[in-house]
């Protein structure tokens, strides 16, 4: 496939975008690893997607998990057991991130705490010199995605986005069709997420449990008075922690959406929705519908979160459609594809992975699996162009998110300037490009 020279035109034009241009990365100087040197790794945040990552590291050759790291003590002690019991080996805990920073011993992280902590915890990693493999999104705000970019060039780290379906052969076949003009020009991307979200309720204020340090698990974000509403995953659905379904699930399908148009951050921005079923503790809309327009390239993304019962679109409730001038492609869930041509919808090219790779991986090869796999051979080869999912990914794709979710608060149409990432004339949106940090837990500027 011809995938490398879309790779790098993306990095090229993405990694321009802000006040800071980048040239396109080159191969770094010589591994510090050898063909037979070990990576020590350790994993941040146990609870929800650390458990694959745990996974995803140990099924790499020469990789081994040295530490598990993570506010809350029984949880972590939890983990220890499963991982004796599953890997017949011990595993050291930490509660405190900046230790794990400071372990010269520890070559690479893999970020799974909640999102407020991602662009942090990233930076402060690679100041100290080690490769990180966060989950998305990358960052919590637009500055301090582009604080991610400018620490991974300056330190010159390999910075990996969680995005797997970018490490999915029949997905980078359904990009490499577009491309080379199979559905004719491309204008418009849909990104879907439909998922079944219950309410969760609300539990009011408790005492902070024995053994989370819940000061740790703040971190950089306002401090609020302890609820089981937040701790655990349903800090997803607060603002100052989480940022809803579309920056949740839904960077994926941003990710896929700016990808497959090759697009980087949009002009015009609208959003609407709001809570219309739950009376609960949710502070982020239920349903959402997004509108991000780029009329110099003359496409459109479109983006809907659903929380309940609903139709699937072409099969899908997860994904992403493209539509083109000669016919639409369904990307469903992470790792397959269907296309439909004309008017009269004949089936077209398709893809799976799990049908194509028969390695019964995680979500096929393209699963997480494989992008860990990816990530571990960018950190030995010192080389960001072999990644298929960049740190530019982290910060785009959850830029847009964070824009959508921008225009939803403010309730109106916004204007963006993608060069100098702020709004047009509008002081008020400006303000929410970037939070206010607690003391000791600033993001850094990159100087």
């Amino acid at each position: 496939m011809k995938m490398e020279p879309t790779r790098r035109e993306f990095i090229k034009k993405t990694a321009v975008a802000g006040s800071v241009a980048f040239a396109l990365p080159t191969i770094m100087p010589s591994s510090v690893f050898g063909a037979n040197d070990r990576i020590n790794a350790a994993v941040l945040g146990v609870n929800g997607r650390g458990k694959s990552h745990i996974k995803s590291f140990m099924v790499q050759d020469n990789v081994q998990i040295t530490h598990l790291c993570d506010p809350d003590m029984p949880l972590l002690k939890k983990r220890q057991a499963e991982f004796k019991e599953t890997y017949k080996k011990d595993v050291l805990l930490e509660q405190d991130v900046r230790k794990i920073i400071d372990n010269k011993d520890i070559d690479v992280i893999s970020i799974a705490m909640p999102n407020h902590w991602h662009a942090l915890a990233t930076i402060w990693a690679c100041q100290a010199g080690k490769d990180v493999y966060v989950e998305k999104p990358g960052s919590h705000n637009i500055w301090e995605g582009r604080k991610m970019v400018e620490a991974a060039h300056k330190y010159d780290r390999i910075v990996q986005h969680g995005v797997q379906l970018r490490s999915s052969p029949a997905i980078n076949k359904a990009i490499d069709l577009m491309r080379n003009g199979y559905l004719g020009k491309v204008y418009m991307s849909r990104g879907l997420v439909f998922r079944w979200r219950p309410s969760i309720g609300d539990q009011g204020f408790s005492p902070v449990p024995e053994g989370l340090d819940y000061d740790l698990w703040t971190g950089p974000a306002g401090k609020r008075a302890f609820t089981k509403n937040l701790v655990h995953y349903n800090w997803h659905w607060a603002w100052d922690y989480g940022n809803g379904d579309v920056g949740n699930q839904g960077i994926h399908e941003t990710d896929l959406c700016m990808w497959g148009l090759d697009v980087g951050l949009p002009t015009k921005i609208t959003s609407m929705g709001g809570k219309f079923l739950w009376d609960d503790a949710k502070e982020v809309p239920e349903v959402l519908t997004s509108i991000y327009n780029y009329p110099e390239e003359g496409k459109i993304i479109q983006f809907e979160v659903r929380p309940w019962c609903t139709n699937t679109e072409d099969g899908a409730t997860v994904g992403n459609i493209f539509y083109g001038e000669k016919g639409i492609l369904v990307v469903d869930g992470y790792d397959k594809f269907k296309t439909y041509m004309g008017q009269d919808r004949t089936p077209g090219e398709s893809g799976d992975d799990g049908m194509a790779s028969g390695t019964g991986m995680d979500r096929g090869d393209g699963g997480t699996d494989g992008h860990f796999k990816n990530f571990i051979e960018a950190v030995r080869k010192r080389d960001r162009s072999v990644q298929n999912g960049p740190v530019e990914t982290a910060h785009l794709a959850s830029g847009l998110a964070h824009l959508g979710n921008i225009a939803y608060r403010l309730d109106r149409v916004l204007t963006f300037n993608p060069s100098s990432e702020t709004f047009v004339n509008d002081p008020e949106a400006d303000k929410m490009l970037k939070r206010n940090y607690r003391k000791g837990f600033e993001v850094p500027e990159i100087v």
